[in-house]
């Protein structure tokens, strides 16, 4: 194992989990707290604060900065904490990486600057900036939907190079760009996106590798047993966990990870609701799934076995 790998014990099902907000808008610090209990009894492998499925485009910075810390007080010491550090400047990065660390986390999860698509060498220098200034070890986030680009694994290789940066979460929609930075990087930094289908066993099995940060974690211990009964050696169990990760996937999410009926967070959002778990509203300018789309989640939940 190189050194920077062996710097963290990132593995399993890491979930990026929602940011619970009531139906005005205001975070609900309470709700968050049962729901962070909820996952970490079913066995979750680390949790993703303040990504994608967090919301944190709505959230003001004094939020996020007060997202981490209820986060880092109620879960500190009792899994990996990742911090959600994406913004559009690395000078913001690196103060939300403060605050993270300031909070207990373990880490940064850091894609490049959305919108404004940046060239090779701005993202590079955009993380050779915040590797340097960042004491927490980060982990880099090819987000093709939310950024728009897929970055190349050339590129993403002179990234792993950076001394901070000891994983990559590579959520591409292109298979063989995943296995290519899977088998060129992986020995030095750890490689997250493994799919939880035939696929991704094949390659867990024949090659190893560190695991899934995955959205929400909605289906709870089915997704933390995957991997659990995988490192067991049950692979009918696991094959059988990731069976039903692929029911709810392909139901709820495009190949390119994209929601089917509304955006990821509010189809995440309602399938907790429906568990009976403080899954919250979404803030605007998103919407809370319509009532239809509500009743083709539960149908999904119901066939997964999530619900009676």
């Amino acid at each position: 194992m190189s050194d920077k790998r062996a710097r963290v014990g990132w593995r399993g099902y890491i979930p990026a989990i929602v940011t619970p907000f009531a139906a005005d808008g205001a975070m609900d610090l309470n709700g968050l707290g049962v729901l962070l209990e909820w996952l970490h009894a079913e066995g979750m492998h680390g949790l993703v604060v303040a990504g994608t499925t967090g919301e944190w485009t709505s959230l003001s910075g004094e939020e996020r900065a007060a997202l981490f810390a209820a986060v880092g007080a109620q879960m500190r010491g009792k899994l990996p904490l990742l911090a959600g550090c994406t913004s559009f400047t690395a000078r913001e990065t690196i103060a939300f990486a403060e605050a993270a660390a300031a909070s207990g986390f373990d880490g940064i999860l850091v894609t490049p600057p959305p919108y404004i698509r940046l060239g090779d060498e701005e993202i590079y220098a955009y993380y050779a900036a915040v590797s340097a200034a960042v004491a927490l070890p980060v982990c880099v986030y090819n987000w093709p939907p939310g950024t728009g680009g897929d970055m190349p694994v050339d590129l993403l290789e002179r990234i792993a190079d950076l001394d901070g940066v000891v994983a990559i979460k590579q959520s591409t929609g292109d298979l063989r760009r995943f296995t290519d930075t899977f088998f060129r990087l992986g020995d030095r930094v750890r490689v997250f996106g493994h799919s939880m289908d035939e696929h991704g066993l094949a390659l867990l099995q024949a090659r190893g590798g560190d695991g899934t940060m995955g959205a929400g974690g909605a289906l709870g211990r089915i997704h933390a047993d995957f991997y659990n009964h995988l490192w067991a050696g049950d692979i009918e169990a696991a094959r059988d966990c990731g069976r039903k990760d692929r029911i709810a996937l392909d139901a709820w999410y495009t190949r390119d990870l994209v929601g089917r009926f509304g955006a990821g967070p509010a189809i995440l959002k309602a399938a907790f609701n429906l568990r009976g778990l403080p899954g919250g509203h979404v803030r605007e300018p998103l919407r809370d799934v319509s009532r239809d789309d509500r009743a083709k989640i539960e149908n999904t939940l119901v066939r997964i076995g999530c619900l009676a």
